[in-house]
């Protein structure tokens, strides 16, 4: 078992996989924190509508879940970052 990369204590694999249930395919083992330092915020993927991870201390909701995250990495060979460009107009 890992400790949380926030706050030090043992990751519970059951609660936080049932919290990142609507991130698709990720599991536990895609993230270093509990579930008690985790946020999932639904439908605010930009590209997928789907949930994203952010973490408890974050200030900003990301645009992108990690699955589209990588998949514009793999199909583009950038990385987009969390957020997208909004422009102004």
């Amino acid at each position: 078992m890992k400790p949380c990369q926030n706050c030090q204590t043992v990751i519970d694999e059951y609660l936080l996989d049932k919290q990142l249930e609507p991130l698709r395919d990720l599991t536990v083992d895609d993230f270093n924190v509990c579930a008690d330092c985790t946020t999932v915020v639904a439908d605010a993927c930009v590209t997928c509508g789907g949930a994203v991870y952010v973490p408890r201390s974050g200030s900003v909701t990301p645009d992108y879940c990690p699955a589209c995250r990588s998949d514009l990495i793999t199909r583009t060979g950038r990385d987009p970052g969390w957020t997208c460009d909004h422009l102004s107009g």
